[in-house]
């Protein structure tokens, strides 16, 4: 039995394996199995392959170990190196207890997939996006991708990024592309928002939410309510995880 699963910490409610299992539920595939691998600390992640634990073949990473678990690879797509975060991983067994692990990021693929379905090159080539954590980096990398300028809005202002309180009405009514890569506004705390100024969004505006559960947050209630396209990430998370299963698949 080949073994697939997740790495975090902690991980509760797993969209990965449920998405997997019916997957392999639905298209009758035999033979592997996927499973949760909540490890404290990521020097834990390598019991999980060695040792004889030949079987293990795959993994999705999530937070806090994307960059963490880098150090552990062999190999880099050139997505991951360039975005500096990893959410898949191959493991190729080899004879003497050898290991190639090749780290790659299928999180841009499924946010470029997913923003294009209402994104248009001649009114969204400016964005704003919020919050400059881990979530920002494969946004950053497709936006860059696209030819899009970006504007990054933080809790604290930076050499990279603006605060919130520096961001206008003004700002956000030049702006027709925004991107909330915060955990604002996710499931139980729907009653939260990135702190923008609202008033200044309108028709040509289009609203991306990374967050997916709720499937409607605040921010994207009140960029809808403004008459603006708006998205969450359920697409993306879907799109993403089929990749992750291509790129297993022909890593046989």
């Amino acid at each position: 039995m080949k073994k697939l699963g997740l790495i975090g910490y902690p991980l509760g409610h797993s969209f990965s394996k449920k998405y997997y299992m019916d997957k392999m539920e639905k298209e009758n595939i035999v033979g592997i199995d996927y499973d949760l691998y909540p490890i404290p600390s990521i020097i834990e992640f390598p019991s999980l392959f060695t040792d004889g634990n030949t079987t293990f073949v795959g993994c999705n990473v999530t937070i806090p170990y994307k960059q963490a678990v880098m150090p552990y690879l062999q190999e880099l797509s050139d997505e991951a190196r360039e975005i500096g975060a990893v959410n898949c991983i191959t493991i190729q067994h080899l004879p003497a207890g050898a290991t190639k692990l090749v780290g790659y990021n299928t999180d841009a693929y499924g946010f470029e997939k997913s923003l294009r379905r209402y994104w248009n090159p001649e009114k969204h080539n400016k964005a704003l996006v919020l919050g400059n954590g881990g979530a920002a980096k494969a946004v950053l990398y497709v936006l860059k991708k696209l030819g899009v300028s970006v504007q990054l809005v933080s809790r604290s202002k930076s050499e990279t990024a603006i605060s919130y309180e520096e961001l206008s009405t003004e700002a956000i009514a030049a702006t027709h592309l925004i991107i909330n890569c915060t955990p604002l506004g996710t499931f139980p705390d729907v009653d939260v928002c990135p702190p923008i100024p609202y008033d200044g969004i309108g028709q040509d505006h289009y609203l991306y939410d990374l967050i997916y559960n709720p499937e409607e947050t605040l921010f994207l209630k009140q960029g809808r309510l403004k008459g603006a396209v708006t998205k969450n990430g359920f697409e993306m998370l879907v799109l993403q995880a089929d990749k992750n299963w291509e790129i297993w698949q022909q890593a046989k």
